[in-house]
């Protein structure tokens, strides 16, 4: 009989954790492993998009030299910036983001503070707050909480011409809320890792909005993924032929993470 699963993501959304419950399975996750990596793909993004070079790289493409004065400089140090779902991948953020002069807020569902956030709010006061930031970072887990946890409603409270980032779940967003706050301008920019449906379908406007970044879901991977999986791996494997119990990552059924 199956008493135990080990994924080899960090999201487990995709499994039937209403049977794993109730049959009394045992589910692990890769749960930060790819902290490093995905807060390196937010930061090139926003680096990409305030320091010009993605309008370079487009240029570039049609053998243009685009005038300082057709690309809108920004820099990064002395931005807000709030990450909504404050877990390992979200401190790792927070710390690069912090190094480099960003004020960095964190949100999770009790408020309680963690290192290298400026303050942690709890997600029920979240539109509170949320007018304040020039960039959104979207890290949380799917779940039936978080589905379209980014909608019209989400970005009438965001401050006008926010940046926001999605390294999260793309179930989380509303794919045609986001169209609408881009062409409303309520965002200035949007760079998206993960999608409703992947692949991105080829109609979609996204694709041709200059404002937009998409990468193929891939912020968390790196050359030595199967290394860090093994580590993990290994040490539950120990534990459970040894305890019958879970050494790292052990996923609450309920919560979903």
């Amino acid at each position: 009989h199956l008493r135990w699963i080990q994924a080899n993501s960090a999201g487990v959304d995709y499994l039937d954790l209403v049977t794993l419950r109730e049959k009394g399975i045992l589910l692990s996750n890769m749960s930060g492993i790819h902290a490093i990596p995905i807060a390196e793909s937010v930061i090139g993004m926003l680096l990409a998009r305030y320091r010009g070079i993605q309008a370079a790289i487009r240029a570039q493409a049609t053998k243009q030299w685009l005038p300082y004065t057709e690309i809108a400089y920004d820099e990064l140090n002395g931005k807000k910036m709030v990450i909504i779902g404050a877990g390992k991948i979200g401190q790792q953020l927070a710390s690069i983001a912090t190094a480099l002069g960003v004020e960095v807020a964190g949100v999770n569902r009790s408020g309680r503070q963690l290192e290298h956030f400026a303050t942690v709010y709890r997600q029920s006061d979240l539109f509170n707050h949320l007018n304040k930031f020039d960039i959104v970072v979207n890290i949380l887990p799917l779940t039936n909480q978080t589905h379209h946890f980014y909608n019209d409603a989400f970005f009438s409270h965001v401050k006008p011409g926010a940046q926001f980032i999605n390294v999260g779940r793309g179930a989380s967003v509303d794919t045609a809320a986001i169209i609408r706050a881009l062409e409303e301008k309520q965002l200035s920019f949007v760079g998206l890792d993960v999608f409703e449906t992947e692949p991105l379908e080829e109609t979609s406007p996204l694709w041709t909005m200059e404002n937009v970044m998409i990468t193929p879901h891939i912020a968390g991977l790196v050359r030595h993924f199967q290394q860090k999986i093994m580590t993990i791996y290994e040490a539950n494997l120990t534990s459970y032929l040894q305890t019958g119990t879970l050494a790292r990552n052990e996923v609450d059924l309920t919560s979903g993470y």
